[in-house]
C-alpha cells in the first residue's frame, strides 16, 4: 500500500497530497527527487514499482523478505538499499516489537518499504520538509531523517529494558527467586535488540566515508552515528548484566533448594530416631504380650507386673540413649583436635 509519494526540488515539496505511482517515475527527470513511501505492499504493487523505477530484482526480493540484522547493499546501476531494524516497547505485554524498513536510494527517487507496525516515518517525513536547507542536499537527505528517527525510537526501549532489569535485579539481590523464564526472555529481547542496532554501526559508518553523502549532511550523520554508538554500549552492558543476573538467580535457586534439602534431612532425621526408639518397645511389648505358660504363672502379683513390664520398657530406652550419646561422642570432632588441626605446624617438626 502506497501511503504517501510526493516530488521535492530546491528545498520544497513540489505538490500537495498524493501522488499517483506513474507520476512519480515521470517526475525523476524534472530535477530533485521523489520519495515514494510504502507500508507492507504485495508482490503485485512492488512489481509495478520496480518496473516504473527500474529496480534491481534482487533489491525488491530482500524487500520483501524480513532480515533479523541491518544491512545495505550497492547495485550496479547505482542504487543502494538499506535495510533497518525499528522497535518499540509494548508496555502492556512488557515486550519489544520489531519492524523492517527498506530503503532504496538512488539521486533522483527514495523508497521506503515498511514492514510492521512498529516503523512509522509520518515524523521523518514532516520533520524533513520543515528543513528545507537539508531537502536541497538531495536524496540522501531523506536517508539522515529516516536513520534520525529510528535512532531516537532505540532510546525509550532502552530505557523500558532497563526499568525491567532493575526490577529483576533488585528482586534477585535481595535474596528472593526471580522467575528464570522472565530472565531468559528479557535476555532474549536484549539479544534481539542488539542484532538490530550493533550492525547499523556499519551501515551508518559507510555514509561517513568521503563521497559517500554530501558534506553539508556529514555532521548530521555523524550526529547519527554517536548516538548509535551510545545505545549500542548500553544493550551490550545489558546483555552481560542480564546474564549476572541470570548465574546470581541460578545460586539463589541452589541456596533455597540446599535449605530444603537442610530442613527434609533434620525431619528425616527426627522420624528415624522417634522409630528407633520405638523399635525395642515394641519387641517388649510383643514379647510380654505372649500367653506362654511361664510368663503366666510367673505374673501372679502386682510387684512382679510392675518390674517386668516398667524395667522391660526403661531398659531398652536407657540402653539406646547411652548408645546413641556414645556414637554422637565419637562421631563429632574435638575442639582439641580442630585447634592442633588448625595450628601451623613448627618449622623443625615439619622438616
Amino acid at each position: 500500500m502506497i501511503v504517501d509519494c510526493a516530488h521535492y526540488r530546491d528545498g520544497r515539496r513540489q505538490h500537495q497530497g498524493p501522488m499517483p505511482l506513474e507520476e512519480a517515475a515521470a517526475r525523476r527527470g524534472q530535477g530533485g527527487f521523489v520519495w515514494l513511501g510504502m507500508f507492507e505492499p504485495g508482490p503485485e504493487e512492488l512489481a509495478r514499482v520496480r518496473e516504473s523505477f527500474g529496480l534491481h530484482e534482487l533489491a525488491v526480493e530482500d524487500a520483501q523478505a524480513f532480515h533479523l540484522r541491518p544491512k545495505a547493499e550497492q547495485y550496479e546501476d547505482g542504487t543502494e538499499l538499506i535495510i533497518l531494524r525499528t522497535a518499540r516497547y509494548d508496555d502492556e505485554r512488557e515486550e519489544i516489537d520489531t519492524g523492517e524498513i527498506s530503503v532504496f536510494l538512488a539521486e533522483h527517487f527514495v523508497i521506503t518499504v515498511r514492514q510492521g507496525i512498529a516503523s512509522e516515518l509520518t515524523g521523518a517525513r514532516a520533520r524533513l520538509e520543515h528543513r528545507p536547507e537539508l531537502l536541497r542536499a538531495g536524496s540522501s537527505s531523506t536517508l539522515w531523517a529516516i536513520l534520525d528517527q529510528v535512532v531516537d525510537s532505540y532510546a525509550p526501549v532502552v530505557a523500558e529494558l532497563e526499568r525491567d532489569i532493575e526490577q529483576i535485579e533488585a528482586t534477585v539481590f535481595s535474596g528472593a527467586v526471580a522467575p528464570t523464564e522472565r530472565i531468559y526472555s528479557l535476555r532474549r529481547e536484549a539479544t534481539d535488540f542488539y542484532r538490530a542496532v550493533h550492525p547499523l554501526l556499519a551501515v551508518l559508518a559507510r555514509r561517513l566515508l568521503p563521497g559517500r553523502s554530501p558534506n553539508g549532511l556529514l555532521p548530521y550523520f555523524r550526529d547519527v552515528h554517536d548516538h548509535l554508538l551510545l545505545v549500542n554500549e548500553e544493550v551490550a552492558a545489558q546483555r552481560d548484566l542480564l546474564t549476572t543476573v541470570l548465574e546470581a538467580n541460578i545460586a539463589v535457586i541452589s541456596v533455597e533448594q540446599n535449605k530444603i534439602n537442610l530442613r527434609q534431612s533434620a525431619t528425616m532425621e527426627r522420624l528415624t530416631i522417634v522409630a528407633t526408639v520405638f523399635l525395642p518397645l515394641s519387641f517388649v511389648v510383643g514379647f510380654f504380650g505372649q500367653n506362654f505358660a511361664w510368663l503366666v504363672r510367673h505374673i501372679n502379683t502386682f510387684t512382679a507386673f510392675l518390674v517386668l513390664s516398667v524395667c522391660g520398657l526403661v531398659l531398652p530406652c536407657l540402653v539406646l540413649y547411652v548408645w546413641l550419646r556414645r556414637r554422637h561422642r565419637h562421631s563429632a570432632p574435638r575442639a582439641n583436635d580442630v585447634g592442633n588441626a588448625l595450628r601451623p605446624v613448627p618449622p623443625d617438626r615439619a622438616a
